[in-house]
């Protein structure tokens, strides 16, 4: 094993009705003024911001609104919340929706401690931020675990860029989980997140070295978990108890728990579907399903004990040999993909890119990552081209 940190300092609120303890909790933090941010109509017609803001109301804790946040959160919407929160005083940034909600308000916590700079400087490298506003969450949707991350991607819209930045200064302070808010998602989502919060892991199993048993363990189980229920909610989306380990899992996944030991973290494939997010606006978890499988079938024999371990240990299967085996480890969690209707081709995702835009895209995946990228096998921008190529 390699020596590692572990900083993961979110308090979890974690059953049925916490968003009712909002105003309480937040006020334990010391919060006054609140930017509350979420994203389209269904936090607003379910009730669900109403209920947050009486629960802000009822422990003293003046608020303003600003909703809009799409998927692939956009870039002018973090401008437009920084000078809100600015305007109003607000000393922390309540996000009530899912991952792209809390990146956005992460985003704007950036923006509203520096006014002075530009906040895309940070997700473009070339500056590091010095503060962060407080920001806190009701979570709403169980797949990126922003809730628990030290991560956030934004979209500039202007570029076609779409970049994520990790620091400890936007780690969330409070997330409040409900497994009930996930209930009325539509099926297609909730299997992308569930796709989302397994690439988490994966991301981070693919290594060269320095693996620990115990930490191998907890993300195998978490991935084996992950796929079970959703197989659940594919059958019956009111699961509650499908729905709770789903959410866990996503917060487990992303907070560095399932990496620690290891010799750092792959994440090609979500570098290489931002550049999809960025140029096409697909469905982040779809995007990652649909571009894994050739990601895999090129990096394989670079990293085949690993390979063959997933295959033995998570999907189950056995070939004929170690390269057999890790080529049917593949096709299992394909299939998986299937299962739960999600694309494993970018034909099937509905993109079906020309070579111009490929090669657009893989320039602009190893220009984000510093030229080169991946612990499963070192890639540059030509390894990219061709994953894209491979994944049509």
């Amino acid at each position: 094993m390699f020596d590692f940190q572990y900083y993961a300092p979110t308090r979890v609120v974690f059953g049925r009705g916490v968003e009712a303890r909002t105003g309480s909790l937040l006020k334990e933090l010391g919060a006054k003024r609140v930017l509350l941010h979420y994203g389209g109509s269904s936090a607003v017609r379910s009730g669900l911001l109403s209920r947050v803001a009486a629960s802000l109301d009822e422990a003293g804790i003046a608020h303003t609104q600003l909703g809009g946040v799409v998927p692939n959160p956009r870039l002018s919407k973090v401008r437009e919340g920084a000078k809100l929160a600015r305007e109003f005083g607000a000393d922390l940034i309540l996000a009530v929706g899912g991952g792209s909600v809390i990146d956005s308000s992460k985003a704007i916590g950036y923006a509203v401690a520096e006014p002075d700079r530009d906040v895309w400087e940070i997700y473009d490298r070339r500056r590091t931020p010095r503060a962060c506003l407080p920001v806190a969450c009701v979570l709403t949707i169980a797949a990126a675990g922003s809730e628990m991350s030290n991560s956030s991607v934004i979209t500039n819209e202007d570029t076609g860029e779409k970049r994520g930045y990790r620091n400890d200064l936007c780690r969330v302070k409070l997330a409040l989980m409900d497994p009930e808010l996930t209930t009325t998602l539509p099926p297609y989502q909730t299997a992308a997140g569930c796709t989302d919060i397994l690439m988490h892991t994966l991301e981070r199993y693919f290594t060269q070295g320095g693996n620990m048993e115990l930490t191998d363990q907890i993300a195998e189980g978490l991935m084996r978990t992950v796929m079970k229920n959703a197989l659940i909610l594919r059958d019956d989306p009111a699961n509650y108890d499908a729905r709770a380990e789903v959410m866990w899992a996503s917060s487990l996944s992303h907070n560095d728990l399932t990496g620690l030991g290891a010799n750092g973290m792959d994440f090609v494939s979500h570098g290489m579907e931002h550049e999809l997010g960025g140029m096409f606006d697909v469905t982040h978890g779809a995007g990652l399903s649909a571009v894994w499988p050739s990601w895999a079938r090129y990096v394989y024999r670079d990293c085949l004990p690993r390979f063959v371990k997933f295959a033995r240990t998570v999907m189950d299967v056995e070939g004929t040999s170690d390269e057999d085996t890790a080529l049917k480890g593949i096709a299992a969690l394909e299939d998986f993909f299937r299962s739960i209707h999600m694309p494993v081709t970018l034909k099937e995702l509905g993109v079906e890119p020309t070579e111009e835009q490929i090669l657009a895209m893989a320039a602009s995946c190893a220009r984000g990552a510093g030229g080169k990228k991946g612990t499963a096998k070192l890639l540059y921008e030509a390894d990219m081209a061709e994953i894209y190529r491979m994944a049509r």
